[in-house]
């Protein structure tokens, strides 16, 4: 019996496709620890499936948040590039399909050898061409899949940038109330120490004291009237920061809405959050699920680097029309078929070396998603203890406040009953001003700790 070529290629063509050049890649080792954090039960339920306008229930903040993932050029840039990577996909797939080329030519060819009688040959010619590439050793599956990988990781990089966004404008927010909070403070205790000035230098005049109070109230009323610019810088550029965030110019944005005290925000924020169970997070945090789509990118680009070691299959079918006259130009019928095997007979292990550099890759990929994983979890840890801490130092900062007030009141008493120096009652108002701001300060920072584990933990994409 004769065995055809053909039947011999395709022949070789299963057993080596058997061979896979992907099957002996090393996978991703992720050892997963029992729970979120160190000391915390795993919990079914996760503050990551909250949707942001649940967790953030200011509406000032939720506009600002409404209106950056509309509008930020971030934002807008991954759109482009997810579309981007669709349409290459939308490529990928059609590799598979025959590819039709066509051709309308007329020629006209002279000839005029030596010895022989001049003469001319025209042709004229419609004809198409059908190529196809049959797949057989999984070069152009494995494309497609390396095309869907990549695009599936430009969707899953445009929710972790909302993701990253959400928690961005949260925390520039946050910041703008309590620098606004603070200057309140500022300026309520500005006009206490005009007050205290005013009745220093009435003193002072009249008799009543030396002057060294007198001047004590001058340097404690300058101390505090040098801090207002300062902050007033600092608030301007806290809300550029918000207005980039939202894309829009610099001072385009009215808050009229916004409180004008961090703390009336602190009855909203939670003492916990409930974390979930470590391999939700893989499926919750996008930036995870990229970094793996990538890997699949890495492991589908072997298969293609495998595949370009072997010969191509080719079948090209061209039909139509060829006559010397347009006369007869539709009765002289053309058809041409062709199948041929191309591939290098010796490069010198290029194409071998490729595989092996594809192999190098494949292993970077696989690193840099076991090291996006481990930086979830410590992400997760650090969002846990912060919040923890944050919520401890804003309880100790409260009482504080509150002991510092007491404190002052019961110096001013005593100062006008003739008890205490005047020094006294500045170390209280001292003592008090600060305790305020530092309050302040331990509510923003459990607002940004609230921000950074909401973010940590997937919410917010």
């Amino acid at each position: 019996m004769k065995v055809f070529p053909f039947t011999i290629v395709v022949f070789l063509a299963a057993m080596l496709a058997s061979c896979s050049g992907t099957r002996n890649l090393t996978p991703a080792q992720l050892d997963l620890p029992e729970s979120m954090a160190p000391g915390v039960d795993a919990d079914s339920l996760t503050a990551a499936d909250m949707r942001w306008w649940e967790v953030y229930a200011d509406t000032t903040l939720r506009y600002i948040i409404s209106e950056s993932l509309e509008h930020n050029r971030d934002i807008q840039t991954a759109a482009a590039r997810v579309e981007e990577l669709g349409k290459l996909y939308g490529v990928q797939k059609l590799n598979y399909m025959p590819q039709i080329t066509g051709i309308a030519g007329a020629t006209r060819e002279t000839n005029d050898y030596y010895g022989e009688k001049h003469s001319t040959d025209p042709e004229l010619s419609l004809k198409a061409t059908l190529n196809w590439e049959i797949d057989l050793w999984g070069g152009l599956s494995q494309s497609r899949r390396k095309a869907a990988a990549e695009y599936h990781a430009g969707v899953l990089d445009r929710r972790a940038m909302q993701m990253t966004l959400v928690a961005e404008c949260a925390s520039a927010y946050f910041n703008l109330v309590a620098l606004q909070s603070e200057l309140n403070i500022v300026r309520r205790t500005l006009t206490t120490r005009s007050e205290a000035l005013d009745k220093a230098q009435l003193r002072f005049e009249g008799g009543l004291t030396s002057e060294l109070p007198y001047r004590q109230a001058v340097v404690e009323y300058n101390t505090t009237a040098a801090l207002i610019p300062d902050l007033e810088r600092r608030i301007a550029m806290a809300r550029n920061a918000l207005t980039l965030l939202m894309g829009r110019f610099p001072d385009t944005l009215e808050l009229t809405d916004s409180p004008a005290n961090v703390v009336a925000l602190a009855d909203e924020l939670p003492d916990s959050l409930p974390l979930g169970i470590p391999s939700g997070l893989l499926e919750r945090r996008p930036d995870i699920q990229a970094a793996e789509q990538r890997l699949k990118s890495a492991m589908a680009a072997c298969g293609v680097a495998y595949s370009n070691q072997f010969p191509k299959l080719r079948i090209a079918v061209t039909g139509g029309w060829e006559n010397d006259e347009l006369a007869h130009f539709f009765h002289s019928p053309f058809t041409y078929l062709l199948g041929n095997i191309t591939g290098t007979i010796f490069d010198f292990g290029r194409n071998r070396r490729r595989y092996q550099a594809s192999i190098a890759a494949y292993d970077q990929a696989r690193l840099k998603y076991e090291k996006t994983v481990l930086t979830a979890f410590t992400e997760v840890s650090n969002a846990v203890t912060a919040y923890s801490s944050a919520r401890l130092s804003a309880e100790r900062r409260r009482e504080l406040r509150d002991a510092a007030y007491k404190y002052v009141s019961l110096a001013n008493k005593q100062y006008i009953g003739g008890s205490i120096s005047y020094l006294d009652v500045l170390d209280a108002q001292r003592r008090y001003f600060d305790a305020q701001i530092s309050y302040a300060n331990a509510v923003r920072d459990r607002f940004l700790a609230l921000a950074a584990l909401y973010k940590a933990l997937g919410g917010g994409c």
